[in-house]
């Protein structure tokens, strides 16, 4: 059996280029192949290729839909040992972008894998969903601060603690999270202070 590589020469991508065969025995087609593993090394708002799996070796992503006026909804946050993808999610698009610069493996989870994925993705968009109901602002912002302290935090004395700076959390990202305004945030952070 032959494989070819290459371009042909009436390829609009570079004509020149003549076309390559490679020979293959019909064993070399069933063979498993090795992959190789992945990693990405991103930038705070790059987003990630969709329909891959991803596991967070460090930094914070966010999965995030968009309503029909275009604003931002977020489904998830996800941090270091999370694994995220957006292959399973009815929402077209639901975009995978790191909030902090993020180190990201790309994994090939198991069945169970998966399951535990989309349990959490449920917990996750439920608590989320739960705390953007709040109709007061200054309710809505502390319930947010606690609920990314409970998850992401670490344990201390005193409760959980934890950087939002370390996340690159913005007072624009976390308005974008909870459905405030930014000015809102900011008002209610400073008086937090």
């Amino acid at each position: 059996r032959r494989l070819s590589v290459g371009h042909s020469p009436d390829s609009p991508c570079h004509p020149a280029q003549p076309t390559s065969t490679i020979a293959m025995s019909p064993l070399a087609l069933t063979t498993p192949r090795v992959t190789s593993t992945l990693r990405l090394t991103l930038l705070p708002n790059d987003v990630l290729p969709e329909g891959l799996s991803w596991r967070i070796l460090d930094g914070y992503i966010r999965t995030a839909a968009w309503d029909s006026e275009g604003e931002a909804i977020t489904l998830g946050l996800w941090g270091p040992g999370d694994w995220v993808t957006n292959a399973y999610s009815t929402l077209r698009p639901v975009e995978i972008q790191c909030i902090s610069t993020a180190v990201v493996e790309q994994v090939h989870p198991s069945e169970e894998d998966v399951i535990e994925f989309l349990q959490k993705q449920i917990r996750n968009t439920e608590e989320i969903f739960e705390i953007n109901r709040i109709r007061s602002a200054d309710e809505r912002l502390l319930r947010l601060l606690l609920w990314i302290g409970n998850r992401f935090g670490q344990v201390s004395s005193r409760g959980h603690r934890h950087s939002l700076k370390d996340m690159n959390l913005t007072h624009k990202g976390l308005a974008d999270i909870c459905g405030l305004t930014r000015v809102t945030v900011t008002k209610n952070l400073n008086r937090y202070k």
